[in-house]
């Protein structure tokens, strides 16, 4: 990716002081845009993420919102604004699992998950569009008014017993996503999804951090190894430059091969 692809630009990621978050922030900012660290954890490791962006000659700044908190988010933005002035790519990366078997999943279990991965990225997204459409297509920034880029999963397809909270905010997203890229593609906004397979963060490490986890995992995914933060950060970034300006409104799979549904490889 052209290392001024998004010069000029600033870009809103949640979630991004860990995993995926930051491995697009890391490449969003290597790319020439001015990102804002979200987080809800420690303030020191979003700072950390922040230190190594500016160690590299970029610029970053570290926000704490609870996106599934609509005064938050709303609070998140104006902060946002008084840096950068305006914004021109959100990227509604924040989720988490809080994983049960379906008949033991308590309504907190249940509404913390969609919380944060489906009406959080509503939020951040209204928000978003809302000055997307105030402020318009700035000649010589973007061809786009604005991007938002939504991370799903491989889960917004496949089911996934056990994680029925989980899969149900991936599904959502994808509904979510499409119906507002229909919504806000007059006003020059695109909309799209990113669906990570396997990627080695920290929020699925026993599934890869063991040699025989590792190995299980690995039957799953015909191109035989796990993704990394990174692919995804060049993956969003590209999405969110002029490249990509004529996708709108479809989920990228990045995993390796996944939905391929592996299990059918030998005949079933």
């Amino acid at each position: 990716m052209n290392s001024t692809a998004l010069q000029g630009q600033s870009a809103l990621i949640t979630g991004a002081d860990s995993g995926i978050g930051k491995g697009v922030a890391l490449a969003m900012a290597a790319a020439g845009a001015n990102v804002i660290i979200n987080h809800v954890d420690a303030h020191e490791v979003a700072e950390q993420t922040v230190d190594e962006i500016t160690a590299a000659g970029g610029k970053a700044y570290a926000i704490h919102a609870d996106i599934s908190k609509e005064d938050e988010v709303k609070a998140m933005f104006v902060e946002m604004y008084q840096q950068y002035g305006t914004i021109d790519i959100l990227v509604n990366n924040a989720g988490l699992q809080r994983d049960s078997r379906f008949i033991d999943m308590t309504l907190e279990q249940w509404n913390t998950v969609i919380g944060i991965n489906l009406t959080g990225q509503f939020l951040c997204a209204r928000e978003a569009a809302k000055e997307f459409i105030k402020r318009g297509v700035v000649e010589g920034r973007s061809r786009a008014a604005g991007k938002i880029i939504c991370m799903s999963s491989v889960h917004e397809v496949i089911p996934w017993a056990g994680h029925v909270n989980y899969a149900t905010s991936k599904g959502g997203i994808s509904m979510f996503m499409k119906s507002i890229a229909q919504e806000l593609a007059p006003h020059k906004i695109r909309v799209v999804a990113i669906g990570p397979g396997a990627i080695q963060t920290p929020i699925n490490k026993s599934a890869w951090d063991t040699p025989e986890a590792l190995n299980k995992l690995l039957t799953l995914i015909p191109y035989n190894r796990v993704g990394e933060p990174e692919d995804i950060g060049k993956l969003a970034t590209w999405l969110a430059s002029d490249e990509a300006d004529y996708i709108t409104g479809t989920t990228i799979f990045m995993d390796g091969g996944m939905t391929l549904y592996p299990g059918f490889a030998d005949n079933g």
